[in-house]
């Protein structure tokens, strides 16, 4: 039976419809347009600049949310910080469209993508807000499904530009390019409306008021995190799932964002590249929504485990057997069908481990797991395909992340089935 939502869930799955345009945009066309713009340097220079730029964003993000998540647990908080990150981001993606270097560009980017991810940071804690714990999983992959298949309509229209705009509007591609920005700056702030009218925090820690009580909720907030992480250390499922994502994440968030850079370092046309990716949104709606639905069935730490499992194979797959475009189409699809499954249910089966009232504080350290395995990853990539001027070994070395994190989950089933 179809999941019906509420006007507050619907509100919330509508903002990864909105962000997911950036997050594409970022993943296929921008690392092209880095590229455009840097010239003169060689291939794995590029991909090493864009995996240092994607460690730069990563490690500020995993900095700052546990602090400013424990803030943002207190009462009426939680959307403030939501809004001041997303309006962060969508400023600095207009500043993108302005023609400049590739160095200043770079600096932008990176700003860009730390409102980007933060904003998105409040917006999984508000997770436990918008829906119940019976309802998680499906709504969680509802959010990634419909982002994937929401975000090719400003995409396609980006395509369009940047592919038809030269002989149609007599534009160069990069001012096709940089136009872009702004489309899909304008499809985000679209999408994003309806979650700002109507969410409301139902779960917070009272604040106290005046200005004693201001430096009582700063006291509090970092008191709150060594009792937070006291806690985490105290709640062995919990932990064992926080070392395991820390790993696991790593691969998934790393293939996502080297994707395109690896694929143009292998010299693949950037039109196979571009339209490979738009397959993989098309193929990850209904894979999403699928997972969500089997772990209903089966549970929602098995999908993940599988996920994971496969994600191995798309590793070992991308570093011995990806030499073409015909070899980058099935990364795609392969990426496709497991990516926004492992994401969403990785989201909600934190939900329902963690105290509500204190979601943003608990979500702060899984961003910060989430977001160290991914500087982890992306400088791995980095400093192995310096080193050995190969970009497959710097792929291929991320492997051993992903097995990782995979034993600990199996770790983590067997535990569950010996307390059951």
């Amino acid at each position: 039976m179809a999941l019906k939502y509420t006007k507050l869930e619907r509100n919330w799955v509508m903002y990864d419809v909105g962000n997911s345009a950036l997050v594409l945009l970022n993943t296929a066309v921008v690392p092209i347009y880095f590229n455009a713009i840097n010239t003169g340097a060689h291939p794995a220079e590029l991909v090493a600049a864009w995996a240092n730029a994607q460690t730069v964003a990563s490690l500020v993000v995993a900095l700052l949310m546990p602090i400013l998540g424990s803030l943002a647990d207190y009462a009426g908080n939680k959307i403030k910080f939501f809004t001041g990150f997303f309006f962060t981001g969508l400023i600095l993606c207009l500043v993108e469209a302005i023609p400049m270097g590739a160095l200043p560009f770079l600096v932008v980017y990176v700003l860009c993508t730390i409102g980007l991810n933060s904003s998105m940071t409040f917006y999984d804690a508000m997770l436990t807000d918008v829906t119940t714990d019976e309802r998680m999983d499906a709504v969680s992959s509802s959010g990634f499904a419909w982002g994937y298949v929401g975000s090719t309509i400003p995409f396609i229209a980006c395509i369009a530009l940047i592919f038809g705009g030269p002989s149609i509007l007599g534009l160069d591609t990069l001012t096709c390019t940089r136009l872009c920005f702004i489309i899909t700056a304008a499809w985000w702030l679209a999408f994003t409306i309806p979650l700002l009218r109507t969410y409301k925090q139902r779960y917070g820690k009272e604040r106290d008021e005046g200005a004693d009580g201001v430096m009582r909720n700063i006291a509090n907030t970092f008191k709150g995190l060594l009792d937070t992480m006291r806690s985490i250390l105290h709640d062995r499922v919990l932990l064992v799932f926080m070392v395991a994502f820390f790993f696991y994440i790593d691969g998934v968030h790393t293939v996502i964002s080297m994707a395109t850079s690896y694929g143009a370092a292998l010299g693949i046309d950037s039109t196979q590249l571009v339209l490979a990716l738009l397959v993989t949104q098309f193929v990850a709606f209904p894979s999403a929504i699928i997972y969500g639905k089997l772990a209903g069935r089966v549970g929602t730490l098995r999908m993940i485990i599988v996920a994971v499992a496969a994600y191995v194979g798309i590793v070992l797959f991308a570093a011995f057997f990806l030499k073409s475009a015909v070899e980058f189409w099935i990364l795609a699809v392969l990426v496709g069908m497991f990516q926004g499954g492992v994401q969403a249910l990785s989201r909600s089966y934190f939900g329902r481990l963690i105290p509500k009232d204190r979601a943003n504080e608990y979500y702060g350290f899984f961003d910060i797991f989430g977001r160290y395995a991914s500087v982890m990853g992306t400088l791995l990539v980095s400093v192995v395909t310096s080193l050995t001027h190969d970009p497959s070994l710097g792929v291929l070395s991320i492997g051993i992340l992903l097995v990782v994190g995979l034993v600990m989950l199996v770790k983590l089933s067997r535990m569950q089935e010996a307390h059951a």
